[in-house]
């Protein structure tokens, strides 16, 4: 199912302590509102506003630099107000889906929202909630009574509904009223909401011991992903070649559009690999005339750039260069240090290494060379 999204980042968060607003703080070294939104982007979604406070629009472009997909509008003076500010920015479809969700929730994952769109299928709302397990009680300093909790629930965000029923939802909700959350909203319009079940890491920051609790988490949150790139040229007539970016006097140079830099172009694959990123053809296609020529260290430069617009960031690269000549060992130390500095990795996180194929194969011909490469990146769960 189609669907779109609205981060509200516009509160002033009078109880998180000392400090920025929640969005803009750090959390495992990104802003707190990225960490929705790219979750959000990589969930599917087909456009996501994110609703500031009017004084903070600018710095959504510094917090989500490198995020596609998206753009800030000013919000009011409640949440309420927010919310239909973001709303009334979607060109999403009336029938598609929106899902409504608070910056301050930033361990939001794609199976949270898989679970509200099934839900939604059957229903004009769906929320995440969490059964109450606490004894309630009611009263001011003395106990009152004991609340039960059956049938008592948390409810969380995202939260997701059609963009039409919301819509006229808020339009017939009272001026004079505030209400808790959206579902409140299509609820009282007389829409079905359902609940799906929640999940205690959808935990909202609130007060500032939430914060080093979510950064703790926020260190488990992080997976490790390994791309493997190939890529192969045949010689032709020359007089010098490109390999890792280093150039060697030679007798002949390999073919190819670009700089036809064989190991270049399998350590791009490999990290474009990494990341669910196609290959290098699809980013630099061979028809296209801007790329005759063209030194390879920008395609790798690309491919690390789209790596770190997702927060991740690359742990090790290993590039296996195979060819009868010319010699790759005197020129390895060269290749490890020149990719060390396009990728801004410690020399010890890059390995170079060669072989042959004892004579056989098109390799072993002289024919051309091959390079297979591996990458090892981090990124976001």
């Amino acid at each position: 199912m189609n669907f779109s999204a609205v981060v509200v980042a516009a509160g002033s968060s009078t109880r998180a302590g000392p400090g920025a607003p929640k969005p803009w703080r750090s959390l495992g070294g990104r802003p707190i509102l990225r960490w929705s939104v790219e979750a959000l982007s990589r969930a599917g979604a087909r456009e996501i506003i994110v609703v500031t406070a009017p004084e903070r629009t600018a710095d959504a472009d510094e917090a989500l630099a490198g995020l596609a997909s998206w753009k800030a509008v000013p919000g009011g003076v409640t949440r309420a107000e927010s919310v239909q500010a973001g709303l009334a920015a979607l060109s999403t479809p009336d029938e598609e889906a929106v899902l409504v969700h608070d910056a301050a929730r930033p361990f939001v994952t794609s199976a949270h929202v898989q679970s509200l769109l099934v839900a939604l299928a059957e229903a004009e709302g769906a929320v995440p909630a969490l059964p109450v397990a606490d004894t309630l009680k009611r009263g001011v300093d003395i106990v009152a009574e004991t609340v039960s909790r059956n049938g008592l629930w948390r409810a969380q965000t995202p939260q997701a509904f059609r963009l039409r029923t919301l819509r006229q939802a808020y339009g017939a909700w009272p001026a004079d009223a505030e209400p808790t959350d959206d579902a409140a909203v299509v609820e009282r319009a007389g829409g079905k909401v359902a609940l799906v079940p929640g999940d205690p890491l959808l935990m909202k920051l609130t007060y500032p011991e939430d914060f080093a609790m979510a950064e703790q988490l926020a260190g488990g949150r992080r997976i490790v992903r390994t791309g493997f790139g190939v890529d192969a040229h045949r010689w032709g007539p020359g007089e010098a070649v490109w390999l890792c970016g280093v150039k060697i006097d030679h007798d002949q140079t390999l073919v190819g559009h670009s700089d036809a830099d064989a190991g270049l172009h399998a350590l791009t694959d490999a990290i474009l690999g990494a990341i669910g990123e196609g290959d290098i053809g699809e980013h630099f296609p061979p028809t296209d005339p801007q790329w005759k020529g063209a030194s390879s260290d920008r395609f790798l430069v690309h491919a690390a750039k789209l790596v770190a617009a997702k927060g991740g960031s690359l742990l090790n690269v290993d590039v296996t260069l195979i060819c009868e000549r010319p010699k790759i060992r005197p020129h390895r130390d060269a290749m490890r240090a020149r990719l060390a500095e396009l990728l801004a990795l410690p020399l010890d996180r890059v390995s170079v290494k060669a072989t042959t194929t004892e004579g056989m194969g098109f390799t072993g011909r002289g024919e051309g060379l091959m390079a297979q490469a591996v990458a090892t990146v981090e990124t976001p769960a």
